[in-house]
């Protein structure tokens, strides 16, 4: 992110920040030097900037990956499904421009702690064969670290106690679209993020190699909402996995692999429900699918009131 923020300072920030907080005004009552009482390593100001990079950043990105899904990968068949609310497309869009700006308030620490040289970032490509090797294992490193993390913080996030307020928001989607990817409570969205921050600042990486990983997960994030069911893949956790998370609730936690999930018992493996194009349209399929999401639902639901009465 320091490289980020090192161009846009000097593309847009410091005449920005001249204008707003300028280092001194002229006899007349004008803007004298084009300078900012605010250096580039002014906390607040890499705290201001950041929030607005990270905002602004997500609004495009998301918009921008979801809606490419949405039109030429989403198989809008599924909006026919009876658990496929109204206007849903518009609510999920609504839910995660509302979240990004709270992703982003709350993400800002970890890039301030990168852009002050307290992670693990590395600039510079390899120049051995050790440093090769170290930075082509950086990337299944990355992905199994953060996969481990987001199983368990997602595992918990379904906890009776914590689902009501924090996750249910992102199930309302049953049935989601690519527009449902980013559709998190704010904090809930941030929780699952965690891992990939921290592994910067546990393990060393190439930073614009930390950056395309960062949108590389994104896009992945994007993917297993799009109703694309193509891979049958035991061991990545495909779209036809994260689909039966999302209508059978306690199954499925893992982002990328299924492996966190088979050790924890939760895996759920898809069947044809999600490969077979006739029953992944099939009204009875879709009639049974709904009663189970609400079934299974209310048992978390009411098993938080139980427990909350009995704290």
């Amino acid at each position: 992110m320091d490289s980020v923020l090192d161009f846009l300072d000097e593309h847009v920030l410091d005449s920005v920040y001249a204008k707003i907080v300028p280092a001194h005004l002229g006899a007349n009552g004008t803007f004298g030097l084009v300078e900012s009482a605010w250096a580039r390593d002014n906390d607040l100001r890499i705290c201001l900037s950041l929030t607005a990079i990270l905002t602004l950043g997500g609004w495009f990105f998301y918009l921008v990956t979801a809606a490419l899904s949405y039109h030429f990968v989403f198989d809008h068949e599924t909006m026919k499904h009876p658990r496929f609310l109204k206007n849903q497309v518009r609510l999920e869009i609504e839910c995660a421009v509302k979240a990004v700006p709270g992703f982003a308030i709350l993400t800002v620490p970890w890039f301030w702690g990168e852009v002050k040289g307290y992670s693990l970032l590395y600039e510079g490509m390899p120049t051995t064969l050790g440093g090769w090797l170290y930075f082509v294992l950086s990337m299944p490193m990355f992905l199994f670290f953060t996969d481990f993390g987001v199983y368990w913080i997602h595992r918990y996030l379904h906890h009776p106690l914590i689902y009501k307020h924090l996750h249910k928001p992102h199930h309302k989607w049953i049935v989601p679209s690519p527009f449902a990817s980013h559709a998190f409570h704010p904090v809930d969205g941030y929780a699952q993020s965690v891992p990939y921050h921290l592994y910067v600042f546990l393990i060393p990486m190439q930073k614009w190699l930390y950056i395309f990983m960062f949108v590389f997960v994104n896009v992945w994030t994007v993917m297993i909402h799009d109703g694309n069911f193509i891979s049958r893949s035991t061991i990545i956790n495909t779209t036809a996995h994260h689909t039966v998370h999302h209508l059978y609730f306690n199954y499925n936690y893992g982002q990328y692999f299924t492996l966190w999930d088979r050790l924890g018992g939760s895996h759920r493996e898809p069947t044809e429900e999600q490969y077979n194009a006739e029953l992944r349209t099939d009204r009875k399929v879709w009639a049974q699918q709904s009663k189970d999401a609400d079934s299974i639902e209310k048992e978390t639901l009411d098993a938080g009131k139980k427990k909350a009465k009995a704290a």
